[in-house]
């Protein structure tokens, strides 16, 4: 599961995470383009990388600014021939209820971390066709996986992350390109003030990079969602239930409401290979049932 050659751009690199990020890939032996919107910030990792006895460069683009991603990513492969792994780890945060926040700040935060990844691997995405190689990772969250209060804007834009890493992972996998998600839980200046102490001082960012080994090497899965944080380690799928096949009527609204714990049961769920798979299961399950009509 070896970096070591490939070029990696880590997004937001200038602190927390992102630096944690950058560190690691730079320890296994990849070389790094630190990204962030602080020039100041990215060359202060990029002196430590060297400074440890390994390379990197600093580019200051914001992730939402199409030209200075595609001269980012110009740069890059200028500089090194290629790109190889692409961290998409930029964002932002700006946290409240449904109620009291603002449309502006709701499409601040999809601009920066749905968006932001969106522009940043559709700069990388021919080259990687064309090497017939590369690794994404998008940065999801349990805030999108499950919910959390407070943060419709966050979990919509980390949920919308999951379907792009999907997609991307099922139209990449021919050239060679692997895409997954990294669901990250750290202390970072994203998480002060929600946590004690105590739990911060737990939750190092520095233990959550390991991850990005199994997500970026060369026997990396493809649309793997990898939630990390503390040391721990453990995997999230989208799945389905085997459900039932209920049929056609007028109203087949009764049965469902009736039938509710048997559509959930849990038992033989699957994590579908491709979004048509529910299609086929459906379709299946209409031709296998004897033919009746449902009565409201």
């Amino acid at each position: 599961m070896s970096v070591k050659g490939r070029i990696a751009i880590v997004t937001g690199a200038g602190g927390g995470l992102g630096r944690a990020h950058a560190m690691y890939l730079a320890r296994q032996g990849a070389t790094v383009v630190v990204n962030d919107l602080s020039r100041e910030a990215a060359d202060r990792v990029v002196t430590e990388i060297i400074a440890a006895g390994h390379e990197a460069i600093a580019i200051a683009a914001s992730v939402t600014d199409e030209a200075a991603v595609a001269g980012m990513v110009e740069q890059t492969v200028q500089q090194f021939g290629r790109v190889d792994i692409l961290i998409n780890n930029a964002g932002i945060l700006r946290d409240k209820s449904f109620a009291k926040m603002s449309l502006d700040d709701f499409r601040l935060v999809l601009d920066v971390h749905l968006m932001g990844a969106v522009i940043c691997s559709k700069a990388v995405w021919e080259i990687m066709r064309e090497q017939r190689h590369g690794r994404i990772v998008m940065t999801t969250s349990s805030s999108g996986l499950y919910g959390n209060f407070g943060q419709a804007n966050y979990g919509a834009a980390k949920m919308a992350l999951v379907g792009l890493m999907q997609t991307l992972g099922i139209e990449g996998e021919k050239y060679g390109i692997r895409v997954n998600c990294l669901a990250p839980t750290a202390a970072t200046q994203m998480t002060d003030g929600v946590l004690s102490k105590q739990h911060l001082d737990l939750l190092d960012p520095a233990l959550v990079s390991p991850g990005l080994l199994a997500l970026v090497g060369e026997d990396a899965p493809n649309r793997a969602i990898l939630c990390a944080g503390a040391g721990h380690f453990a995997r999230a799928n989208i799945t389905l239930t085997q459900g039932i096949h209920i049929g056609a009527g007028v109203d087949a609204g009764e049965p469902v409401v009736r039938d509710w714990d048997a559509i959930s049961e849990r038992a033989g769920e699957i994590v579908p290979e491709y979004g048509f798979m529910q299609a086929e299961r459906e379709l299946a399950s209409a031709e296998v049932a004897p033919a009746k009509a449902v009565r409201s």
